[in-house]
């Protein structure tokens, strides 16, 4: 499978330089999910493990917004008429998009303008770095429509990035985070004009390409398993990741590059 080979339906997909980037493009209504956007967002980031390629990805929104979550004539309307076991395959099948989007090994940033609700802040919290607008609003809102806050792993992952207090804040109120809050919170690394959001974004996927791309997935990867490990476990996985990472060509590079006083040029092996 090579990024060239990627066609989706439901959202934008383009790759140049290393940088695959997936824009939500249903901006006459704020880019909403449906059920079959879900699931090819969720096909495509299992596929990602497979495509070296593809070293840094960019999400993000048609229009002025990132995403308005779950559309409410496509799915939240046929959701209330479904059973039970019809409601927990489509709960599963959203889930699996977080654990797609984790599993890749590419890092991946959102870059959010506008809205940012219910599934979108899901994404944009699943992503591994976030840059946004002094517009961009992020409302884990499932509580103001009559669900809890515990979606698509929100109860796991956002205490983990902006604490737990804040983030019971958000999840039992439902209401805004405001681009400042999610600056100072810690929620978002860097806030830009909308005009330089793509730019922003852009660039910092551009540095990421640049680094040990390996090594880079070794950090995604002990980021994501270390959740579960004591401090004792994570020393010793650490220790193992670091060895594997000095076998790498890469790690070679560095020395010799810093021998000769010159910048590595990494190739990602």
């Amino acid at each position: 499978m090579t990024p060239e080979s990627f066609s989706p339906d439901h959202f934008k997909w383009s790759f140049a330089d290393g940088v695959g980037t997936v824009t939500l493009n249903r901006p006459e209504r704020k880019n909403p999910l449906t059920f079959e956007s879900y699931a090819e967002l969720r096909d495509m980031f299992r596929d990602l493990v497979y495509v070296p390629d593809v070293k840094a990805i960019v999400i993000t929104g048609a229009g002025g917004n990132f995403c308005s979550g779950g559309d409410v004539h496509e799915i939240i309307g046929p959701l209330v008429k479904m059973e039970m076991p019809e409601l927990l395959n489509f709960t599963r099948m959203t889930g699996d998009l977080v654990k797609a989007m984790r599993a890749a090994p590419q890092p991946i940033i959102a870059a959010v303008d506008g809205i940012c609700a219910g599934a979108g802040a899901i994404i944009s919290m699943a992503s591994d770095i976030r840059i946004a607008t002094p517009s961009a609003k992020v409302a884990f809102l499932f509580n103001r429509v009559g669900l809890a806050g515990c979606d698509m792993g929100a109860c796991a992952i956002l205490p983990r990035i902006i604490g737990q207090g804040r983030a019971s804040e958000l999840l039992f109120y439902g209401r805004s985070m405001s681009a400042d809050e999610g600056e100072r919170w810690g929620y978002f690394n860097k806030l830009v004009d909308a005009e330089l959001l793509a730019d922003e974004a852009a660039s910092w996927a551009a540095r990421l390409v640049q680094g040990p791309n390996f090594a880079n997935a070794m950090t995604k990867n002990q980021l994501n398993m270390e959740w579960a490990m004591t401090l004792e476990q994570a020393i010793e996985a650490e220790a193992q990741a670091q060895a594997i990472c000095m076998q790498t060509q890469d790690f070679a590079r560095a020395y010799h590059a810093f021998v000769a006083k010159e910048k590595p040029v990494f190739e990602g092996n």
